[in-house]
């Protein structure tokens, strides 16, 4: 399989924890969003959407959305799944993952960002105010859900889950930009379990061969 993707994205980020954690290999292919790469004509024809992560498969056929590959991964292999086996706690697990990818992500992402400071005129500090604000709002939605639920190590249960895959990189995008993350207990504590783990380890952006100096 090829994964394009770029290290900081949370999108990409979501999926490469996704292969680390079920063992699959990879060919890592850089798509430098912020050097607009994706732009590009040659990644034009392979993603519609113009977006990462794209994932191809052996036989070409190619996968876009993370939440959608995740899910794709699971069925096709199993082992470390990351929904639970039952309707009611898949139903959990989505709506704690789609709080993240649907919520707060969409309002967050580099094209926003990006819009917000070209086109709207925003200064840097407005720019990461509107960021804070937002991610904060959202994570602190994110923490009643949990809050809801019985005791667990993780966002559910005692394994990642696809809700650990898209929670770890919104923190590690909201330590970027200063977000406060105090008064969050239940929402850090399953951020902390999956940090333990070497899948996670392996798959943060610092570990990406296209990572910043």
């Amino acid at each position: 399989m090829k994964l394009y993707n770029y290290f900081r994205s949370s999108a990409s980020y979501r999926v490469r924890i996704a292969l680390a954690l079920k063992g699959l290999p990879y060919e890592y292919v850089s798509v430098h969003l912020a050097k607009g790469e994706h732009r590009q004509a040659e990644y034009a024809a392979l993603s519609a959407d113009g977006l990462v992560p794209l994932l191809e498969l052996p036989d070409g056929t190619r996968l876009s959305q993370s939440l959608a590959i995740m899910e794709y991964l699971d069925e096709q292999h199993p082992a470390s799944a990351l929904l639970p086996a039952d309707a009611l706690s898949r139903s959990r697990v989505r709506a704690l993952a789609q709080s993240i990818a649907c919520e707060i992500h969409p309002l967050n992402n580099l094209r926003v960002l990006k819009y917000l400071v070209h086109e709207m005129k925003a200064e840097e500090e407005a720019k990461n105010t509107w960021y804070r604000h937002w991610v904060r709002t959202g994570l602190e939605a994110f923490e009643r859900q949990l809050a809801q639920q019985p005791a667990s190590t993780f966002c559910w249960g005692d394994a990642p889950s696809l809700a650990d895959c898209c929670l770890v990189p919104q923190i590690y995008n909201a330590e970027r930009f200063d977000t406060p993350l105090q008064g969050l207990p239940r929402t850090m504590a399953a951020y902390e379990a999956c940090m333990a783990l070497p899948a996670f380890q392996a798959a943060q952006p610092s570990a990406c061969p296209d990572a910043a100096p």
